[in-house]
């Protein structure tokens, strides 16, 4: 991203010396230092060097939106803005180590069968032996595609998947740092920022944390970037574990932005009308497997996926039409996904979504 003179770079470093003496950076210095981080003139080392302390002093809500605001801007845009109105990504931040089924992926399939434009954003997953561009491309969905397929997609499938590396090439100057801080086990501002920066900037957001104590910051971030409406997730499947999406297993956090601000808790799987399970029920295996889970449910094969896992499914996708306003309750909305997957609406649409990329 070109080059610096030294007094620039000396900017990152004071920021640096800020961060380690505990201060927080004023959002103007933080959007700076965001920038920053993506001129190769840099060296890797005082990147790695802000990240952790970052890192370490922890980040604030006003850092976080602003760090998401920069690369939001910085993204290529695909340009379907009147798709994003009414779009919604849905996704976690990974990095729970449940080694879940593709829960939120399968929800993303639900909402597109049910008219709600989906536009999902992510990754290849390091940690998952299954994870979400994994699971895509085991069903058809090329990767990389010219931008106009993104808007035919939403045109015919209520569904795109933007794949990070082809939209965020500032990204190439920063994977150096986040490699070496992933190697030594540090998480990093980019831990939380993945689904922050959908470069089609959806108006709607379900987003999963792995950690509790970031449902409200990133709810508050949420309202900063001016999001419509949402809700940050939160589950402990077991004691002393954590998920990043809802599940009917153990507890669920949630804290609502923008439309559903109010929205805010310890969720009540009573309240949606469905039972606990045990946190085994929950998991998936490799892409083969997956791939056979998920037709197990979209042909409604009891025998083939666990009531707790197709229940947790619901309850996500009850989430995300609560945060587009499609119903008023959890209930309401675990009552529609069911009816989308036993009329074999889902099922229909997954043989659409082949369809559309074999005649590419």
């Amino acid at each position: 991203m070109g080059h610096l003179s030294n007094s620039s770079v000396e900017n990152l470093s004071e920021s640096t010396e800020k961060l380690k003496n505990g201060l927080s950076l004023p959002r103007k210095e933080a959007e700076r230092a965001a920038e920053l981080l993506g001129y190769d003139s840099i060296s890797d080392d005082e990147k790695i060097n802000f990240l952790k302390a970052l890192a370490t002093k922890g980040e604030t809500a006003e850092e976080v939106s602003a760090f998401a605001s920069v690369f939001r801007k910085l993204a290529i845009d695909p340009d379907v803005s009147d798709f994003a109105e009414k779009g919604i990504d849905v996704c976690g931040t990974g990095g729970d180590g449940f080694g879940t089924f593709n829960i939120s992926t399968t929800v993303g399939f639900i909402l597109a069968a049910a008219g709600v434009p989906v536009l999902k954003h992510g990754n290849r997953s390091i940690t998952s032996k299954c994870g979400s561009a994994d699971l895509m491309e085991a069903l058809g969905i090329q990767l990389m595609v010219d931008l106009s397929v993104h808007r035919r997609a939403l045109e015919c499938l209520n569904f795109t998947f933007f794949f990070a590396p082809a939209f965020h090439p500032v990204f190439k100057a920063i994977m150096p740092a986040r490699k070496a801080l992933a190697a030594e086990g540090q998480k990093t501002i980019f831990n939380l920022l993945g689904p922050m920066i959908n470069p089609a900037q959806p108006k709607h957001q379900l987003m999963g944390v792995y950690s509790r104590s970031w449902i409200e910051p990133i709810a508050e971030a949420m309202d900063a970037l001016e999001l419509k409406g949402g809700l940050i997730v939160h589950g402990v499947p077991v004691p002393n574990s954590a998920l990043d999406e809802l599940s009917c297993a153990g507890g669920n956090y949630h804290q609502g932005f923008g439309a559903l601000s109010n929205y805010s808790g310890e969720l009540d799987l009573a309240d949606a009308g469905l039972a606990e399970c045990d946190a085994d029920d929950l998991k998936g295996g490799s892409v083969d497997e997956n791939v056979a889970l998920l037709f197990d449910f979209a042909n409604n094969d009891t025998a083939g996926i666990k009531q707790g896992l197709r229940d947790s499914i619901y309850l996500n996708v009850a989430a995300g039409f609560l945060s587009v306003a499609k119903v008023s309750s959890l209930s309401e909305g675990v009552l529609l996904a069911k009816k989308i997957v036993e009329e074999g609406q889902l099922l229909e649409w997954l043989n659409q979504v082949k369809a559309f990329y074999s005649d590419l």
